[in-house]
């Protein structure tokens, strides 16, 4: 299984921040999406999201 690094997580986390207005206090909300947002895309091998090859 294949994971994605902190700085695609991060950069990741940071957009849906944004989308959401930059609420305060949600940091960890933001992350664990993240997370589980680029997780699938790697699952599913989504070019957009990143690969198990770009990893």
């Amino acid at each position: 299984m294949v994971f994605p690094n902190q700085e695609q997580i991060s950069l990741r986390a940071r957009e849906l921040w944004e989308a959401a207005g930059r609420p305060e206090g949600r940091d960890l909300e933001f992350w664990h999406q993240a997370e589980r947002e680029l997780q699938g895309a790697s699952e599913r091998g989504d070019p957009a999201k990143g690969t198990p090859d770009d990893i």
